[in-house]
């Protein structure tokens, strides 16, 4: 056959040759990029901020308010903790956090997690008030868990209104917590309330930094958002507690003043305040990440965290992201299949420096 009686190509053909093409050589910059990136990045990460969860399956302790667990959130988070509620029954909710050691094991980039305790709602009388709690997972059970992995650390739990917080305090970092988290809008806690000055100057004396949610919660079924406001950790940072207010008070407002603009000027005031980047990627969240990346104001007080099991789609996915990171590399984050992996991928390629990565294992005290 000559030239002059070829058969031409479609010219569909040829539109879906050049963009095979592109995409593949897409992946080879993206490859390679990332392969420099990673050849200057920590070598040890620590995520501190990973969820559990539990029905009291083999003896655990914890559990979930009836009105959460008949609502449609139960079964997505059963999901995205990658355990059905007939393998909790069967095999006790300390299989949630068996895999969940096994993904950070497959992981490239995340080498721990800190796994988070969650107290309760305290009564009038001292004790934890069982119909108000949304959701209990014991410090006990998170300690006795954790220890049996060498990639997870136990992150505690405490109501500060409890008659032995000071006391519980103590125990917890006898027994290897490396932080006290909160989530005061479902706790019930006031970070502001000066009741609370002992409680704060024994952490600081114990060097327990409080990771706790500041801005709008709406994980959960009802929420007292007054006390996510980020002014309220003003008493917890002048007793000299380490403070790391999580996902940068993203969403909602107090005193009409968003509370993302509430946390920016307390950076320059306490040089102990820190804020996590969980959640950032969510689509509930979209913007804020690359908002405080390009302020620039604080990027020296980030943390890496993942908010985990909330990194599913539709809540997250990488090509919620385009305009703010090149396709190329949101093409390689939609490729990969580990949840850390994707996640810490997916924050590099919106910006996020190396630095960010390496500090949560400073804060925490944590190494290899």
């Amino acid at each position: 056959m000559t030239p002059c009686t070829r058969k031409k190509m479609p010219l569909k053909t040829i539109h879906c040759c050049l963009l095979i093409s592109s995409l593949q050589v897409m992946q080879f910059l993206s490859q390679a990029a990332w392969a420099v990136a990673g050849s200057e990045s920590a070598s040890f990460i620590v995520d501190g901020h990973v969820h559990t969860a539990g029905i009291g399956a083999g003896g655990s302790g914890c559990f979930v308010s009836k009105d959460l667990r008949d609502g449609y959130k139960f079964k997505w988070y059963l999901g995205a903790f990658g355990v059905t509620l007939e393998e909790l029954k069967a095999e006790g909710d300390g299989l949630v956090i068996k895999r969940l050691s096994q993904q950070i094991s497959q992981s490239e980039t995340v080498d721990k997690a800190v796994v988070l305790a969650m107290d309760g709602v305290i009564s009038p009388d001292k004790t934890l008030d069982k119909e108000k709690t949304q959701v209990y997972i014991p410090n006990e059970f998170i300690a006795a868990e954790t220890a049996k992995y060498s990639n997870l650390a136990f992150g505690a739990s405490v109501n500060p209104y409890r008659s032995d917080a000071v006391e519980r305090l103590h125990k917890v970092k006898s027994n290897g917590a490396v932080l006290v988290k909160w989530i005061p809008a479902i706790m019930s806690i006031d970070p502001s309330d000066p009741e609370l000055k002992e409680f704060y100057e024994t952490m600081a004396l114990l060097d327990l930094p409080l990771l706790t949610h500041v801005g709008q919660e709406k994980s959960f079924g009802h929420a007292e958002d007054q006390f996510g406001d980020p002014q309220r950790l003003k008493l917890a940072l002048d007793s000299g507690v380490v403070v790391i207010a999580a996902h940068i008070a993203t969403t909602g407002k107090n005193e009409g003043e968003d509370n993302y603009d509430r946390l920016i000027p307390l950076f320059s005031q306490y040089a102990n305040l820190y804020t996590d980047i969980s959640s950032l990627t969510q689509l509930n969240k979209l913007g804020y990440l690359s908002r405080a990346l390009k302020d620039g104001q604080f990027t020296e007080r980030m943390v890496y965290g993942s908010d985990w099991p909330l990194q599913f789609f539709p809540l997250v996915s990488p090509w919620y992201h385009v305009g703010r990171a090149s396709i190329a590399d949101l093409w390689r984050v939609s490729r990969l299949k580990n949840k850390w992996d994707k996640d810490v991928r997916l924050k590099q390629a919106l910006g996020v420096p190396n630095s960010v990565f390496q500090r949560s294992a400073k804060i925490f005290g944590l190494s290899p």
